[in-house]
C-alpha cells in the first residue's frame, strides 16, 4: 500500500486537510474502553524511545499518536526511556529525545521515567519467577541458544539446564548479579514452552549478563533485563492504560502477556499499528548510525537525514509534521507513504508563515543601461500575500542588478518566456525591462547582459496595459549580502534504499548529488541579520532556513524544500522525448 500524490498536481489527494482528532481503529478502543469503563475512565499512554539513536520522522508519528490521544481524552502520556542496553545507550541520546518530542509538542508533564528506574523491582520480579519454577539460568552460549530454539516449522529443543532447581537458580542468579561470571557466560531464561508456534515463547531470554557502565546507573548492575522483559512491566509500574506499539512487537505480546499473569501485576493492554515508511527515506536507526559513523552525512543533524533534529535543522516546523501525521494516520497494514505527501504538508505550512525575500542563488549581472547612475530607489515588497499582518518592507533597486542565471537565455526554446534578447519583462516590484545586448567571455559564456528600462512601470504594471509573459526576482548588486547556500535532494537515488543488488549494502543507493553547496549567493539586505532557524521563502526558489553554522560573518542557508518548478517538468519532458 502506497500514499501517492494526484498524478497532475503533485498535490495531496482529496481529505489532505484532516481535522484535530482523526478517527482511527486505536481511538476506537479507546472510546470504547471508556464506555465501559474499564479502566476507570482513566486514559493513560507513554512514549518509550530506546536511547541509542536519535528519533527520526517515524518515531514522530507515534510521538504525536500517543501524547495526542492523551490530550484528546484529558488523560496522560509519560515520557519513558527504556535503558536496558548500556553498550548501545548515551546521555547524548536522551538529550536529543527530550529536545526533539518537546519540539513536536510532547507534553509528559513532568513524568519522565527511565527502564533503569525499575531495575531493583525487575530483579525481584525474576526471582519471583525463578521461586515458581518459570525461570532458570541456561549456559549455553549464544550461538548454543540459536541452534537450539528451532525454526517456523520445527520445534527448539529444551536446554540441558531446563531442570536445575529452584536453590541451584536462585544461587545462580544472585552470583550473576555479583559479576562473578563474564559477558555472555549465562543468561536468565523464562521457563515456558520449546514448541511454541510463537519463537518469542520459546523460553526467552531475560537476563543477560554486561559487564557494562550504564548512562544513568553507573556500574552498580552487571546484569540487565530484556527488552522484552522490562518492557510490560514498565507499562504495568507506571499504570498505562494503552500500550500502543508498532506492529512488529504484534508476536511478542503474548509474551508481555504471560510475564504479567505469571507475576499477578497490573495489566495493561498492547496495541499495535503501523509503521511509517516513506520513499527514499531509511528509518532504521542502525543504519542512520552506520551513516553517522562512517562519515557519510555530517551528523545526526544533517539536513539530509529523515531525523527530527535533522528536519529541524533543515527548516521543518513540528506543524507540518503534525499535520502529515494526521493525513498518514494509522492501520494495521504496513504500507510506504510518498515522500511528496510529506512535503506537501511542509509546503502548506510554510506558505503560510514564510516571509517572502528575494535572493540569487547562481547571480548573473543586469545592467540596466537607462536608469541614472548612481541612483537608488526603494520599492515596497508584501513579506507574505498569505498573511496581511506581516506587512511589507522595502528593497533597493538600482542600475545594476544580479539576476538568476536560468532567468536568461540568448537562443530561447519554445515555451521560454523568461528574458532574451529582444524579449521584455517584469522585475518583481521594479520595471519592465527590455534585454538588448550581452556581455560574453573567451568560453563565449554570457557573463553580462544589458537592459533598458521603461520609467512609466514602477512598481511591476504599465500604464498603458501592456502585458508580460514572465516575471523575474532580482537583487541590487551594491546592495546585495554574500551567503552560503546548502541544496539538498534525496539521500538516497531508490524509492527502497534497502532493495540492492547481491553483494552490496544500503550505501550503494546513496545519492552522489544529495547535496550541492553554492558560495556565491546574492540575498537582499534585509537578510543581514536573519537569525538561525529562521524560515523564508525565496520567492520563485524554495523555502530556504539560516543554518546553525551561520556566523556574523556568514550566513548560511539551508534549503528546506523546493516549489514546484514548472518550467523545470517542461526541460524533463522535452529532454525524455529527445531521447
Amino acid at each position: 500500500m502506497k500514499e501517492t500524490m494526484h498524478p497532475q498536481t503533485n498535490e495531496a489527494p482529496t481529505g489532505a486537510e484532516t481535522p484535530a482528532a482523526p478517527s482511527n481503529f486505536v481511538r476506537e478502543i479507546i472510546l470504547d474502553d471508556l464506555k465501559t469503563n474499564k479502566y476507570g475512565g482513566r486514559v493513560h499512554t507513554r512514549f518509550p524511545p530506546e536511547p541509542n539513536g536519535y528519533l527520526h520522522i517515524g518515531h514522530a508519528k507515534s510521538i504525536h499518536l500517543n501524547f495526542g490521544l492523551a490530550r484528546e481524552f484529558g488523560g496522560k502520556c509519560n515520557l519513558r526511556f527504556d535503558d536496558t542496553n548500556p553498550s548501545k545507550e548515551e546521555t547524548e541520546y536522551v538529550d536529543s529525545i527530550i529536545e526533539d518530542v518537546r519540539w513536536l509538542g510532547g507534553d509528559w508533564e513532568g513524568r519522565m521515567f527511565y527502564a533503569s528506574d525499575y531495575f531493583e523491582q525487575l530483579y525481584d520480579w525474576a526471582v519471583q519467577l525463578i521461586k515458581a519454577g518459570k525461570a532458570y539460568v541456561d549456559d549455553l552460549s549464544p550461538d548454543e541458544l540459536r541452534r537450539q530454539r528451532g525454526t517456523l516449522t520445527e520445534p527448539g529443543q529444551e536446554s540441558p539446564y531446563r531442570g536445575r532447581t529452584v536453590e541451584e537458580n536462585m544461587d545462580l542468579f544472585a552470583r550473576m548479579k555479583a559479576g562473578e561470571f563474564p559477558d555472555g557466560a549465562r543468561t536468565l531464561r523464562a521457563k515456558i514452552d520449546m514448541a511454541s508456534p510463537n519463537l518469542n515463547l520459546r523460553d526467552p531470554i531475560m537476563y543477560r549478563i554486561l559487564h557494562a557502565e550504564h548512562h544513568r546507573t553507573g556500574n552498580k548492575w552487571c546484569i540487565y533485563p530484556m527488552y522484552d522483559f522490562a518492557h510490560g512491566e514498565s507499562d504495568s509500574i507506571e499504570g498505562i492504560t494503552h500500550s500502543i506499539c508498532t506492529l512488529e512487537f504484534e508476536d511478542h505480546r503474548p509474551l508481555y502477556d504471560w510475564y504479567v499473569e505469571q507475576l499477578g501485576i497490573y495489566h495493561p493492554q498492547q496495541i499495535e499499528f503501523d509503521r511509517l515508511n516513506i520513499t527514499y527515506t531509511l528509518l532504521s536507526k542502525r543504519k542512520l548510525l552506520a551513516l553517522v559513523q562512517n562519515k557519510l552525512v555530517s551528523g545526526w543533524d544533517d539536513p539530509r537525514m529523515p531525523t527530527i533534529s535533522g528536519l529541524r535543522r533543515r527548516g521543518y516546523t513540528p506543524e507540518a509534521i503534525r499535520n502529515f501525521a494526521n493525513r498518514v494516520g494509522v492501520s494495521k497494514t504496513n504500507g510506504t507513504t510518498e515522500l511528496g505527501l510529506l512535503e506537501y504538508f511542509l509546503r502548506e505550512d510554510l506558505n503560510k508563515r514564510a516571509p517572502r525575500v528575494m535572493a540569487v542563488l547562481r547571480p548573473l549581472r543586469l545592467v540596466i543601461d537607462n536608469y541614472p547612475e548612481g541612483q537608488v530607489e526603494q520599492m515596497e515588497a508584501v513579506n507574505n500575500p498569505e498573511d496581511e499582518s506581516m506587512g511589507s518592507r522595502t528593497v533597493p533597486f538600482s542600475r545594476v542588478l544580479y539576476i538568476e542565471q536560468d532567468d536568461f537565455r540568448e537562443d530561447p526554446p519554445k515555451q521560454y518566456f523568461r528574458l532574451a534578447p529582444g524579449r521584455e519583462v517584469r522585475l518583481r516590484y521594479g520595471y519592465f525591462v527590455t534585454c538588448t545586448s550581452v556581455v560574453k567571455d573567451a568560453a563565449g559564456q554570457v557573463t553580462e547582459i544589458h537592459c533598458t528600462y521603461d520609467p512609466a512601470t514602477r512598481g511591476g504594471n504599465a500604464p498603458d496595459g501592456r502585458k508580460v509573459k514572465s516575471t523575474i526576482h532580482w537583487v541590487s548588486a551594491e546592495h546585495a549580502i554574500d551567503a552560503e547556500v546548502r541544496l539538498y535532494e534525496t539521500l538516497f537515488t531508490t524509492e527502497d534504499p534497502n532493495q540492492v543488488e547481491e553483494g552490496q549494502d544500503f550505501t550503494a543507493n546513496l545519492n552522489p548529488h544529495s547535496l550541492e553547496v553554492l558560495n556565491g549567493a546574492k540575498l537582499e539586505p534585509s537578510l543581514r541579520e536573519a537569525k538561525s532557524g529562521a524560515g523564508y521563502q525565496f520567492e520563485r526558489l524554495g523555502y530556504f532556513s539560516v543554518d546553525p553554522d551561520t556566523t556574523p560573518e556568514k550566513l548560511v542557508f539551508n534549503r528546506t524544500v523546493a516549489l514546484r518548478d514548472t518550467w523545470a517538468k517542461i526541460e524533463k519532458k522535452s529532454e525524455k522525448k529527445s531521447k
